[in-house]
């Protein structure tokens, strides 16, 4: 088992650019913050409107009929991502270092989901580079009528902070494997992985301005990309509130194609004949896995009234026993949130909750005086009213609430601004079968909780986005269909 590089060397901190590394336009500089310790990792060039340019006149250029990207082999960019997939192995270990450095998740999390995940995707979507093709359509008449699925062109992809890895693969994956040609803005609290990938896309040997990535704050790089005249398509991963400024703007500039993965408020439903301690087990890992900050986290447990008191108090002891500490120690289930500013976002649910009435059995505070640690909480006796029970609170903050019957979880449930994910804990097939088929989610698990894998889509109904990332599905995202009919002379059946 790795055990993980406590000081991981960090190498790149710059713009890249048509496979160079360069400085901002401006020079400007922004810290990127250890959580653990609230200590400065290194300073990262702050990339503007300016650079954004910059990257899509790169991108462009790459894109350009007869360019080496252009009219290279299918299975060629195929080749590509697997020699990508390769190098992230070889670096397996330093990258779950930095991730585990930068974003403070438990390094063990880091390397064996996260880049497992991440070195999965990446060969899925090399696999898919030479197989994603039209078809021939037998319309009337002396005509022979075919498809093409061509890429996009330039597509801007915005990531988050919460799996910089994995997010990054999610989005470049299909992208690559279309033919698109790439600007991506990291996020500015965890850029240090995205950036040391770009040093690999170039050792694979990607030809220069396929893909362009810089770091930078939403309001300045993030708006030039929703925004950009030459940007054909915008795919963000973040918060709604965010994503609605993205579609706004990508209406209101060149109508480009926008995909969007949203926020959550997952129902995980628990019925009385569920495996007690299996539940408990499912729906402590689905609400505190990555300290909570999951799109798709279970945040709105729905437990029969049946077992409703034992599951209470099976989940606070559970709670109780979770071990919140150093992300680079072996025993640690949960490090700090990823900055201050989610800490305090955190704790101020906490405090909503507690004055609208929940019962809080344990937690509730910060952990420890140093970084940006919250204490494993649990909250019961919740009611659909309140604030922790509305809203994403993207942390470890568990929400339990009581339901009677079938009809009405499955109305409460729905009744949801949001349509990520949601679960059902039950032995019975029929009554799983109705009430995942009766969610208004994109994804619903049955006796399990994020049993994502690159091969299956995922996305949301409602405010939780539009379009589906992964599987064959994620490649609509990133090709144009376009329908070629020739007049023929005479034709045969």
């Amino acid at each position: 088992m790795a055990a993980g590089i406590a000081n991981p060397e960090v190498k790149y901190t710059q713009l890249f650019i048509n496979n160079e590394w360069v400085n901002s336009e401006s020079g400007k500089t922004f810290p990127t913050i250890n959580p653990t310790t609230g200590e400065v990792i290194a300073n990262v060039q702050e990339g503007d409107k300016l650079d954004v340019d910059k990257a899509v006149k790169a991108a462009s250029k790459a894109f350009e009929l007869g360019s080496e990207w252009r009219t290279m082999d299918a299975s060629q960019r195929g080749l590509l991502l697997f020699r990508l997939a390769d190098l992230i192995e070889r670096d397996r270990e330093l990258l779950a270092s930095l991730e585990s450095l930068d974003n403070g998740k438990p390094f063990q999390d880091a390397y064996n989901i996260d880049l497992g995940l991440v070195i999965k995707c990446y060969r899925y979507y090399a696999g898919w580079a030479d197989k994603n093709h039209g078809k021939t359509i037998p319309i009337d008449g002396t005509l022979l009528s075919y498809t093409r699925h061509e890429p996009v062109g330039v597509c801007g992809q915005i990531i988050p902070w919460n799996f910089p890895l994995l997010m990054q693969a999610w989005k470049l994956g299909p992208a690559l494997a279309t033919g698109n040609v790439v600007v991506m803005k990291l996020a500015e609290q965890t850029p240090l992985t995205g950036l040391h990938v770009c040093s690999l896309i170039k050792e694979a040997g990607f030809p220069a301005g396929v893909v362009n990535v810089l770091a930078g704050f939403g309001p300045t790089a993030g708006a030039a990309i929703a925004e950009h005249m030459d940007i054909d398509k915008v795919a963000f991963t973040g918060s709604t509130e965010v994503g609605k400024i993205i579609q706004k703007a990508a209406g209101g500039s060149n109508v480009k194609n926008v995909t969007l993965e949203l926020g959550g408020k997952s129902p995980l439903i628990v019925m009385d004949d569920a495996d007690l301690d299996k539940a408990v087990e499912l729906a402590h890992f689905a609400l505190f896995f990555n300290q909570g900050q999951c799109c798709c986290a279970g945040t709105r447990l729905m437990v029969q009234e049946g077992i409703y008191d034992k599951f209470v108090e099976k989940a606070t002891e559970r709670a109780k026993l979770r071990k919140v500490g150093d992300p680079f120690k072996s025993e640690t289930e949960q490090g700090p949130q990823v900055n201050e500013k989610q800490m305090n976002t955190v704790l101020g649910y906490i405090k909503s909750g507690i004055a609208e009435g929940a019962n809080l059995r344990v937690g509730g505070g910060r952990w420890g005086d140093k970084g940006c640690f919250v204490e494993p909480t649990v909250f019961s006796d919740v009611t659909d009213d309140m604030k922790i029970c509305k809203e994403e609170i993207f942390g470890p903050v568990q929400v339990i609430q009581k339901f009677k019957t079938v009809d009405e979880v499955i109305q409460r449930a729905n009744k949801n601004t949001y349509g990520l994910a949601g679960a059902v804990f039950t032995q019975n097939l029929d009554r799983a079968m109705f009430i995942s088929n009766s969610l208004r989610a994109g994804t619903v698990w049955v006796n399990c909780y994020d049993a994502l894998d690159v091969q299956a889509p995922f996305g949301g109904y409602k405010m939780s986005g539009i379009g589906r990332e992964l599987g064959e599905y994620a490649l609509h995202n990133y090709t144009e269909v376009k329908t070629v009919t020739i007049a023929l002379t005479q034709k045969n059946s």
